[in-house]
């Protein structure tokens, strides 16, 4: 008994200082994955003679001329291809939450002739790489007359085009109790009202994370609007950003800097607004 009595602080103690070493490897971890981006934000206000001379954090002279000049550097101001890049990201966004849902509901709480294998299929193809659509992806766009135009890269989205957030909800879905669509048939609900009333409301962390991923992934994006626009002025972020390198390789480094800076203000900001939702989405369905 007085044995127990002396271990238990000394396995408390020890279970102490397992809990603070793992705490400062995360840190020190954490240091190392975050340094690109705080050496990116200091050299964004640094003089251009010192962005690759002067590799420390704090800069030793302060020039924020960047974001001004970067900001009318191009053929149009930058806040052009911001505005580009929100007009695709809101209409992605609306486009996989509506359509994703509604394909999710119908593999999750509809019993219909070839669900199980259109489901199997629908899973093999987030096995499938991306460019390998590339060819007949293009084909097809442009014997559409989309070429040049925001449509390659909205219309996807309302088609329930990406197989991810489909089962990503799906596994959301199936957790809900299905009492709820016999009670909501009962009162004379059909599927679509039960999807809009009654499912819908409770798959707001499933949603969130899939308006979350939307808005990063499609922010991002370089090689789609690269591949069909070609008129500057419709333009992304991503496409402006490349703009300030010439085929020269000469680049205006401290402008890039500045305007990635910028760029990325919307994302973190979209992010810290939904981590709640984020973080209770992935936990009740992509560990199933």
């Amino acid at each position: 008994m007085r044995t127990d009595e002396r271990s238990a602080p000394a396995r408390k103690g020890s279970s102490s200082r397992r809990v603070f070493l793992r705490h400062v490897v995360a840190c020190v971890l954490g240091i190392v994955l975050l340094y690109p981006l705080l050496w990116m934000l200091s050299s964004s206000v640094k003089p251009d003679r010192l962005i690759f001379s002067d590799t420390g954090l704090w800069p030793s002279e302060f020039d924020f001329s960047h974001y001004v000049d970067g900001w009318v550097a191009l053929d149009f101001p930058f806040g052009l291809y911001m505005m580009n890049s929100l007009i695709i990201v809101v209409l992605s966004i609306i486009g996989n939450v509506l359509s994703c849902g509604m394909a999710a509901f119908a593999f999750s709480r509809l019993r219909f002739p070839g669900r199980r294998a259109l489901f199997a299929v629908m899973l093999g193809t987030l096995m499938l790489p991306a460019h390998v659509l590339l060819v007949p992806q293009y084909v097809i766009f442009s014997n559409l007359g989309w070429l040049n135009t925001y449509l390659p890269l909205v219309v996807p989205a309302f088609l329930a085009s990406n197989a991810f957030f489909i089962f990503l909800m799906v596994q959301f879905m199936r957790a809900l109790p299905k009492e709820l669509d016999d009670a909501a048939r009962i009162d004379g609900c059909g599927s679509y009202r039960t999807f809009l009333y009654v499912v819908s409301p409770l798959c707001v962390p499933a949603f969130a994370t899939t308006a979350i991923f939307t808005f990063i992934w499609t922010w991002n994006e370089f090689f789609s609007p690269l591949l069909y626009l070609t008129d500057p002025e419709l333009y992304t972020v991503p496409l402006a950003l490349r703009q300030f390198m010439n085929a020269e390789g000469l680049s205006s480094w401290g402008q890039i800097f500045a305007m990635s800076t910028l760029s990325l203000a919307p994302v973190v900001g979209f992010f810290i607004a939904g981590q709640k939702y984020l973080v209770d989405g992935i936990a009740t369905t992509g560990i199933k």
